[in-house]
C-alpha cells in the first residue's frame, strides 16, 4: 500500500513540474523579445502620462506627466511650458542652473510660433523646443527637452510624436470640460423649464389647505421642499431612475392635491430597472408636459408612466390622453412655434424641454437612444425614452443641495 502511495506521489510531482514548465514557457511568451518588451514599456509609460494630461494642462498635471514624457523622448531633462510660454514643470526637478533654465525658456518662447527650435547650450547640451498643437492648429503648450547627445532625425521625430500625443490628450481633456459645461448649461435650461405656473399653483394649493386641513398642508409643504431641493441640487450629469421617480412622485402628489380625482395617474415600474442610470432631470419635462397638455382646456385627464426591462435596455413611456400636439409643429422646432398666444408659447416651451432631453440622451448613449414622440391633435401624446441598462463610464453621481 505504501508503494502505491509513493508511486502516486511521484506521479503528482511530475505533473506539477510539467505544469510549472508549461506555465513558465507561456509566461515568457507574453513578452518574449526585447522589441516587444520595449513596446510594452513605452505603451505603459504613455498611458501614465495620458492619465495626468487628461486632467488638462496645469502645473499639477504637467508635474505628474513630466517624468513619463522624459522617458518617452529619451532625453536627459525635460520641461513643460503652457501656451503662454509659462514654465509649468520640469524633470528632474533639481540640478537646473540658471543658464539652462533661461535657454529652455528662450526655446519655449521661440517655439510658440508653431515651429520646432533646436539650440546648442554651453557646448555640451542641445535644447529642443517642440510645440504642442491641437488638430485645429491652436497652440496648447511647448515641450522642451535637454540632451547631451546630438539629436538626429530619429530623436527629433520621436520628440515631435510625443508632443503630438501629449497635445491630443490635453485636447481630449478640454473636450471633456466643454461637454461638462454644456451638460451643466442644459440642466440649468431644464430647471428654467420647470413651469413657474406649477410653483405658483402648488403654493396656492398648499395655502388652501392651511385652514381646512393643516396636517395635509404640512405634508404638501414637505413634498414641495423635497421636490425643489432635488430639482435645484448641485448634481452630477447622471442619477438613478429610482431617484428620478421619487421626484416625479413628489411632483404628482402636488398636482393631485390641486386637481383631486380629475387627475388619474398610473405608474408601472419593473423593480429590476430602478438602478438604471439616466440623465439628471430627464423625466421631469416628460411628465410635466403630459400634465400640462393632458389638462389643457379640459380639466381632467389621465397619465400613465411605464418603465420596463427590454433585454439590454430600459424603456420608459410617458403617455397622456390630452389634446395632443401638431406633429409638423413638433418637427419644425421651438422657434417656429412661438407666437403671441400663451398656449402656443407653452407648447414651444414643452418642445424645448423634450429637445433638451433628446440631445442629452444621444450625447450620453449614442444616436440609437433618445426620445420618440407619438402625437396628433386630439389624440394625446406618448413619449418613449430608451436608455441602456449598463454603459461603461456612465455612473450616477450624488450632489449636495445648492
Amino acid at each position: 500500500m505504501s508503494g502505491e502511495l509513493a508511486i502516486a506521489l511521484t506521479a503528482a510531482l511530475i505533473l506539477l513540474a510539467v505544469a510549472a514548465v508549461v506555465l513558465a514557457v507561456r509566461t515568457r511568451r507574453v513578452v518574449a523579445t526585447p522589441t516587444e518588451r520595449a513596446v510594452h514599456a513605452a505603451l505603459h509609460t504613455a498611458s501614465l502620462a495620458a492619465r495626468a494630461l487628461r486632467r488638462g494642462l496645469t502645473s499639477d498635471s504637467a508635474r505628474t506627466a513630466a517624468p513619463f514624457l522624459r522617458d518617452l523622448t529619451g532625453s536627459d531633462a525635460l520641461a513643460v511650458f503652457g501656451g503662454d510660454s509659462q514654465l509649468l514643470a520640469r524633470d528632474p526637478d533639481d540640478d537646473w542652473d540658471d543658464d539652462l533654465v533661461e535657454a529652455c525658456e528662450r526655446a519655449a518662447r521661440q517655439s510658440i510660433s508653431g515651429e520646432r527650435r533646436v539650440m546648442t547650450h554651453a557646448r555640451t547640451s542641445v535644447v529642443v523646443g517642440q510645440p504642442m498643437v491641437n488638430e485645429a492648429g491652436d497652440m496648447l503648450g511647448v515641450l522642451v527637452i535637454v540632451t547631451t547627445r546630438s539629436p538626429g532625425p530619429g530623436t527629433l521625430g520621436a520628440v515631435g510624436e510625443v508632443a503630438r500625443y501629449a497635445a491630443s490628450q490635453i485636447e481630449l481633456a478640454e473636450l471633456d470640460a466643454s461637454r461638462a459645461r454644456l451638460d451643466r448649461a442644459e440642466v440649468l435650461a431644464l430647471r428654467a423649464q420647470i413651469s413657474p405656473h406649477f410653483i405658483y399653483n402648488a403654493l396656492n394649493t398648499i395655502a388652501s389647505f392651511v385652514r381646512t386641513d393643516p396636517d395635509r398642508a404640512r405634508e404638501l409643504i414637505l413634498e414641495f421642499a423635497d421636490f425643489t431641493r432635488y430639482s435645484f441640487r448641485a448634481a452630477g450629469q447622471f442619477t438613478t431612475l429610482a431617484d428620478e421617480l421619487r421626484n416625479i412622485d413628489r411632483y404628482l402628489t402636488l398636482e393631485r392635491a390641486r386637481f383631486g380625482t380629475a387627475l388619474k395617474v398610473t405608474l408601472r415600474v419593473a423593480p429590476e430597472v430602478l438602478n438604471v442610470v439616466v440623465p439628471f432631470l430627464a423625466l421631469q419635462p416628460l411628465v410635466e408636459n403630459a400634465v400640462r397638455h393632458g389638462f389643457a382646456g379640459r380639466g381632467s385627464g389621465s397619465i400613465e408612466l411605464i418603465a420596463r426591462d427590454e433585454g439590454s435596455d430600459c424603456v420608459i413611456t410617458v403617455e397622456d390622453d390630452g389634446v395632443g400636439m401638431d406633429p409638423d409643429a413638433l418637427r419644425a422646432g421651438p422657434g417656429d412655434a412661438l407666437s403671441d398666444s400663451a398656449a402656443d408659447n407653452e407648447r414651444a416651451g414643452a418642445h424645448v424641454g423634450l429637445t433638451n432631453v433628446d440631445h442629452r440622451l444621444r450625447a450620453a448613449f449614442g444616436n440609437d437612444y433618445g426620445l420618440v414622440v407619438e402625437t396628433a391633435i386630439g389624440a394625446g401624446t406618448k413619449v418613449v425614452m430608451r436608455v441602456p441598462k449598463f454603459r461603461s463610464g456612465v455612473r450616477a453621481s450624488g450632489g449636495g443641495f445648492g
